[in-house]
Formats: C-alpha cells, structure tokens, sequence
C-alpha cells in the first residue's frame, strides 16, 4: 500500500476530468488520516490512547459529530466549473477561495454544453430540482440552439474586445454555462459537508460530478479511513427524528396486531403525525416514507 506521501505525489497536479471541459485538480494537502487522530488525542487527553485504534477513533469522532480534528487537514484544489454551477459552489463559504479574473484576462474559451440526450425536464415535486428525459427530438433541437446561441456570444465578447472595450465590460453578456477556474482551498470537516450536500441525490447532477471526483478521486485515497467512516455514516447512513421514531412505533404495533410482515400505505397515512394530516403536500412526510421503504418497513 503506497503511504501517504507517495499518495499526494502521485495525485498533485493530476487533471480529473468532470463534464465536457471541467477539471479538479489536487494542488496541496496538509494532513492525513492520522492527523485527525493526533488533534483528537491532544484535545482529549493521554487516557484517549488506550480507547481505540485510529480506524476506531476516527469512526467515533464522525458518528458523534466531533468536528474540531478534521479541521486539523486542509486540502487545496484547483478546479474548472461552469459559472453557473461555481454560483452553487461558492455559496459554501467555509473556503479559501481565488477565482481567475476576467476584468485582467481574457475569458476562458471554452463553455459547459449539452449533448441531446441530457436534457432534463423540470421536477413536479421539487422546484429547484429536475426529473428526467426530455424527448429526444426536442433535445436534438435544443443542442442545435444552444451550439448557435454560444457560439454567437463568445463571437460578441471576442469583437468588443478586438474593439478595444474594457475586458470588465466586455464579459457581462457571456453566458452562466463559461467555464471559470479558481483554486479553492478548504479543511476536510468543511470539505466532507460539502460533499454530503453536492453528492446527496437531490444536488443538481453537474456539481454531483464535482464532488463525487472530488470525494472518490481525491478524498478517498488521500483520507482512506475518514472516508470509510464517511460513506458509513453520512453518505449511506439513515437519520430519523423524533417524528419518525414516533411513526415506526406505531406503524409496528398497527402492523403486528393486523398479523403481517410489512406496512401498506394506508398503514403510513393511519399513523403519520398529527402535524402532517391534512396536508395535501408535506416533505417531511414525504421523506418519512422514504426511509420507512429504505428499512424494508413500508411496501414499495
């Protein structure tokens, strides 16, 4: 197994491809698994020593939410995303960031595009969210316009500025799909909730990419065993709230008394929370019922 130094030599400065034209790249880190271990082990003590072994720790440390060791390691990357999805990004303001500057050079030449079968239709039940397909025909249609409309836009920007308008006023009509490139640096407790939220399935699927490189391509091999720990417990873990424990309860007693295995439906809605009847739309339901079907409690 390569250590940790021969890790970070073999990723620096290693392009991740992600999208048409983006990439993230590992420029430095500070830390590793055990630097996590040795903060935690400082902070609680010489009777932590003979608690656990480092895997058990860093475990601990992650289940009960201690989140001061992982600030203890710190990685730097650069990137190159989409305007539109770096707005996204950005809004996690627990980084360092330096973005490439267009009011000093010239426009990254190259934009986000979409092939004709990735469009995607608008979510019913979510409206910051998309759902699938678009018809294939229609998607065709709109690559076509999207080629022209890039095309005609970076062909404007390119005249102002070969008419000699300022570069700060010649970019305000390129449009969110540019590319820009900014190194962002950022501790690896700020780091993993970045990617709970951007791998989570309801994170629009451009920055999932991102971060699912970000996490598989870089974190992982970097952080094996706070990423093990990770995956366990936020990525693949299961959070219930007092609501859902109230409703699993009552659900089980509904379900044993009727003689059967598995809750229906009209089970769910008979014991779902007072707050939550009569509510034609309700998320929290909604997300109730998912994780009732994740346990195998509720019928599919």
């Amino acid at each position: 197994m390569a250590t940790n130094a021969e890790q970070v030599s073999q990723l620096r400065w290693q392009k991740f491809s992600v999208l048409d034209d983006g990439f993230v790249t590992l420029v430095d880190v500070m830390g590793d698994d055990q630097s996590v271990v040795q903060a935690a082990r400082v902070s609680y003590g010489e009777g932590t020593r003979k608690v656990s072994d480092d895997r058990g720790l860093i475990r601990y440390l992650l289940r009960h939410r201690h989140t001061t060791p992982f600030e203890m390691a710190e990685i730097k990357l650069l990137v190159r995303v989409p305007m539109d999805c770096w707005r996204q990004w950005i809004r996690h303001r627990t980084a360092n960031v330096n973005e490439y500057s267009t009011r000093y050079s010239l426009a990254i030449d190259a934009m986000q595009t979409t092939t004709s079968d990735a469009w995607r239709t608008q979510a019913a039940n979510n409206r910051q969210g998309s759902a699938g397909a678009l018809d294939a025909q229609l998607g065709a249609e709109l690559t076509a316009a999207e080629t022209e409309f890039q095309r005609a836009a970076r062909a404007l920007y390119e005249q102002r500025i070969a008419q000699g308008v300022a570069r700060e006023q010649a970019r305000k009509d390129l449009p969110l799909s540019t590319y820009t490139e900014a190194y962002w640096k950022v501790d690896l407790h700020n780091l993993l909730h970045f990617l709970a939220l951007r791998m989570d399935s309801h994170a629009q699927w451009e920055i999932r990419e991102y971060a699912r490189t970000i996490g598989e391509r870089i974190v992982q091999p970097l952080f094996p065993l706070v990423w093990e720990a990770f995956v366990d417990y936020r990525m693949d873990g299961l959070f219930l709230t007092r609501l859902d424990r109230e409703v699993i309860k009552k659900l089980m007693q509904r379900v044993q008394a009727a003689g059967r295995s598995q809750a229906t439906e009209e089970d769910f809605m008979a014991v779902q929370d007072a707050t939550w009847a009569g509510l034609e739309r309700c998320r929290e339901r909604d997300e109730c019922r998912d994780k009732l079907k994740q346990l195998n409690l509720l019928a599919s």
